[in-house]
């Protein structure tokens, strides 16, 4: 990343433009990719990255020297194993290389299953609210 670590970003649009120039259509794709596939959430800055929330985080993303990573909860990344296989991997990292096309449709899926985690959690933390007795 071309910024000192320590740059406070106040949105997505002025970490982009911050970035090399051939990161920003990477960067710019998977956003793009991520509103499609969840319309619904909030986009934000956490932990100085762009990222998405819906009922809770649902993705980062950043830029690095030789790719981009998109950030999930592991057990979300845990159900796109076979398909993540020819990417580097960290715990809850994908690092999609810019010698290559961003897999949008892989990214929208991942999203998309991640926004649904996070809603049926919600549902299930909203039920047992209504289940407790009142005092």
């Amino acid at each position: 990343m071309a910024t000192n670590p320590k740059t406070v970003f106040r949105n997505a649009d002025e970490y982009i433009v911050l970035q090399p120039d051939h990161t920003r259509a990477h960067l710019e794709l998977i956003r793009q990719t991520i509103k499609t596939a969840a319309p619904e959430a909030m986009e934000v800055i956490s932990y100085a990255m762009p990222a998405f929330k819906f009922h809770g985080m649902l993705a980062w993303y950043a830029a690095a020297k030789n790719h981009c990573g998109l950030y999930i909860r592991p057990r979300i990344m845990q159900e796109f194993t076979e398909r993540l296989s020819e990417y580097e991997l960290t715990k809850s990292a994908i690092h999609f290389p810019y010698s290559k096309p961003l897999p949008d449709q892989l990214v929208s899926d991942i999203i998309k299953h991640a926004a649904s985690e996070n809603l049926s959690e919600k549902i299930q933390k909203d039920d047992l609210k209504k289940k407790k007795p009142k005092p």
